[in-house]
């Protein structure tokens, strides 16, 4: 199979196409062609080796969080998909990764994808689905009327946000560029602050919630928006300090653990029609070092840069 990887750290012209041999499935193990996978901020974090701790992975690697595709096998033991499926799936940091024709899942990383989405807006909700999900249900456990700000909201991850504050019932805000606050509220937010215009955290106050995708300044500027006993909730966020400010604020991780339970749930939103895919663009797998180069830019928004496996390579 064709594969994209890296056999060192670096920038993204290490992500180089390579044949690799077919996966072949074992016991509770399913094996997917690959028709789309989504580019995660998170794979650039890997590529250049910013990523420590015990369980970071070494090159050569992989990248690739999650993807659609057809079932083309499945291992002994495996209930619940066969040859000719349509499915989303995930992959961990510290294994390979879905840059490829084909993927060898678990059984519990599969999940049916959505009759209502093609493979590229399939990839696009899978891990950004799953970021929103946990940040805004799981851990800021978001209810109805609270008021709640979104940073980043443009983005893959604060556009399903968005759309999940306002199922939950929410008062929702978010933060965005000027020439995109337009796109954010037409995903739901009550209010768009541009924040290339104006400072957020003096545009707005009393929230019960903050999900800060940012950190740095942000996310002690954003402490200032909270009411007393408030939630700061983050992920992906650059540095930052708690400063000793005696607010009464609750600062919590999202912590992005890809639990079958979480990509059931996410699926079924996006089957029910409740949150929608947002693709910013499209790319061929071939061209997986410029999409790297597009996100190190900023300048990929209003969704997910979405990787075509079927579009052929030169």
């Amino acid at each position: 199979m064709k594969a994209i990887r890296f056999d060192r750290f670096g920038g993204p012209e290490v992500l180089r196409p390579v044949d690799m041999p077919d996966p072949v499935p074992g016991p509770g193990g399913v094996l997917v062609e690959v028709h789309a996978v989504s580019v995660v901020a998170g794979d650039c974090k890997l590529r250049n080796g910013e990523m420590t701790g015990p369980r970071a992975p070494r090159p050569p690697k992989v990248p690739g969080r999650d993807g659609a595709g057809i079932v083309r096998a499945v291992g002994a033991g495996v209930a619940g998909f066969e040859s000719g499926d349509r499915v989303c799936f995930t992959c961990r940091y510290d294994e390979q990764g879905s840059f490829a024709e084909l993927a060898l899942r678990p059984q519990e990383a599969v999940v049916r994808m959505p009759e209502r989405l093609d493979f590229v807006e399939a990839a696009a909700v899978t891990h950004a689905g799953i970021c929103a999900y946990i940040a805004i249900v799981e851990t800021a456990a978001v209810k109805a009327g609270d008021r709640v700000l979104v940073h980043a909201a443009a983005g893959a991850i604060g556009g399903i946000a968005i759309q999940l504050c306002r199922m939950l019932g929410a008062e929702v805000a978010g933060t965005c560029r000027a020439r995109n606050v337009e796109h954010v509220r037409a995903l739901g937010a009550h209010r768009a602050i541009s924040y290339d215009r104006e400072d957020f955290s003096r545009a707005i106050s009393g929230q019960d919630v903050v999900l800060d995708m940012i950190g740095g300044d942000v996310h002690a500027r954003s402490r200032k928006v909270l009411r007393p006993g408030g939630r700061l909730v983050w992920l992906i966020a650059e540095p930052f300090g708690e400063p000793d400010d005696g607010r009464d604020i609750e600062v919590r991780q999202a912590m992005i653990e890809d639990s079958p339970e979480t990509l059931a749930a996410v699926m079924r939103l996006a089957d029910e029609g409740r949150i929608r895919p947002l693709v910013s663009r499209v790319l061929p797998l071939h061209r997986a070092a410029e999409a790297h180069r597009i996100m190190e830019a900023g300048e990929n928004t209003r969704g997910r840069l979405v990787l075509d496996t079927r579009q052929p390579a030169p």
